[in-house]
């Protein structure tokens, strides 16, 4: 069982900043962030392997980075220049990577690739 904790959520005026906090117990996961807003499905917003290769939604590009810290069992997400539509809950997710070739492979950024999920922590982004 792999236990994720988030934390860094709150509420902050359109153009502010945010940093959001995953704690992982190893390293060697697949890390990702999705958020849902009301009434709206869950979506990728960031992820990044243990290569930290990473991909970012269209919605996160140019706006948000995601990191995880030297040992590789901290996963952040630095959201700046906030929208009030960038409201959400936003959860953590993580999932064992595959083997191939000898290379640590991640899925793609999706709903269904990820079976370990925080709590979520919610982030308001008032206008």
């Amino acid at each position: 069982q792999v236990q994720l904790v988030e934390s860094g959520g709150g509420s902050v005026q359109a153009g502010g900043s945010l940093r959001l906090s995953c704690a992982a117990p190893h390293s060697s996961l697949c890390m990702a962030w999705f958020r849902q807003a009301p009434g709206k499905e869950r979506e990728g917003v960031a992820a990044i392997d243990m290569y930290t290769r990473i991909t970012y939604a269209d919605s996160a590009k140019g706006r948000f980075t995601v990191s995880r810290d030297y040992a590789g069992n901290t996963l952040y997400l630095q959201m700046n220049n906030l929208k009030p539509e960038d409201t959400a809950m936003y959860y953590c997710a993580a999932v064992r990577p595959t083997v191939v070739g000898g290379d640590w492979r991640c899925p793609p950024m999706a709903l269904d690739q990820y079976n370990y999920w925080g709590q979520g922590t919610q982030v308001t982004v008032s206008s």
